[in-house]
């Protein structure tokens, strides 16, 4: 009888050392502290030559948010599946990228619309490999990082010139791998972005970029998204996180040579290369978020909605979506309110 007492009172101790050990781990890993705040922000990013890239550099998230933030890179498949485990509490991704995680049910909100695409990303040939035109792609190999605006840029350029899936080899691919298939000469082709785009075209001709693929109404951007959970507990973060960003965006239009030099110092480019890259994209400040063209206001969405909407049905009609796109999921998702509270 003693034995089995000591062994319960034993454990009841040791179930009592894990749970509090396990609130502890909770929140040193994020959880609220005494001032109501998180102790620490998780932002998932990727290696882009944009506004965001200089409000890391330039400190503005620690600065506005008051908090300590956790910088976390990212290639591009892997930072929607770290949302989804909640392991970031905000994302950078592509437009395709988050139409992608939102029509399957990914709980976030998106709140700001980084660079719409321009000459930043485009479809390449490599230099040798016999391609002249979109037309010449017929039986080469082509890679890109798929489920991104990349990809279905790819996907658009080679329908709208009557090319089937099934007429090229797909390869998927991230940044770095990508280009060191190319420099091996496993692939002929790329669709990639900034600044792996700009190595590519050193052995490599542009056959188009995204920005002709806007003309002719493909319209691509990179965005940020929110986990739904961490803004409706933290709104004013989420607002000063905006802030931020759009701090990082008049930097650059006010004083354009400090930020090419934050960009090129943090992606260890040239400042040469780096303002060509930056000059490939359209940036836009908090007014014109919420401009019709874009986030548009809490009363009145914006035309991205209705883009969301475009580039799920065609990810749906290319199976990589297994229900049917629905505009109101979108229209849900996409929250203007931050940026007018930062704007009041």
């Amino acid at each position: 009888m003693k034995c089995g007492k000591l062994f319960r009172v034993l454990i009841m101790a040791l179930s009592a050392a894990l749970l509090f050990a396990g609130c502890s781990a909770a929140k040193n890993a994020g959880g609220a502290g005494d001032s109501g705040q998180p102790e620490v922000v998780n932002i998932g990013t990727q290696q882009m030559p944009n506004d965001e890239r200089i409000a890391i550099a330039k400190d503005y998230f620690e600065e506005e948010l008051g908090v300590k933030v956790n910088i976390v890179e990212f290639q591009a498949g892997d930072i929607r599946n770290a949302m989804i485990a909640k392991n970031i509490d905000f994302a950078l991704l592509g437009s395709a990228s988050a139409t992608l995680g939102i029509a399957n049910g990914m709980n976030v909100e998106l709140i700001w619309v980084h660079e719409v695409l321009g000459d930043a990303e485009q479809l390449a040939a490599k230099n040798g490999s016999g391609i002249r035109s979109v037309q010449d792609l017929k039986g080469k190999k082509i890679a890109t990082a798929f489920t991104t605006t990349a990809h279905y840029s790819l996907l658009k350029a080679l329908q709208k010139n009557g090319i089937s899936e099934k007429d090229v080899t797909l390869l998927d691919m991230q940044m770095p791998d990508l280009y060191a298939a190319w420099q091996r000469g496993n692939i002929d082709a790329a669709y990639a972005w900034e600044p792996t785009l700009s190595k590519l075209l050193k052995d490599g001709t542009s056959l188009l970029s995204s920005e002709d693929l806007a003309a002719s109404g493909v319209i691509t951007s990179n965005v940020e998204i929110v986990r739904k959970e961490f803004a409706q507990q933290y709104p004013q973060i989420v607002t000063n996180y905006v802030k931020a960003l759009n701090k990082a965006v008049e930097l650059y239009r006010q004083n354009p040579a400090e930020a090419v030099g934050t960009v090129a110092q943090a992606l260890n480019l040239s400042e040469e290369e780096t303002a060509k890259q930056m000059q490939g994209s359209t940036w836009l400040n908090e007014e014109e978020q919420l401009s019709s063209d874009y986030l548009g206001t809490s009363s009145q969405k914006g035309r991205i909605v209705n883009s969301l909407k475009d580039t799920a049905d065609f990810l749906y009609e290319q199976k990589s979506l297994v229900s049917e796109p629905k505009l109101e999921t979108f229209e849900q998702a996409v929250n203007p309110a931050y940026v007018e509270k930062a704007l009041q």
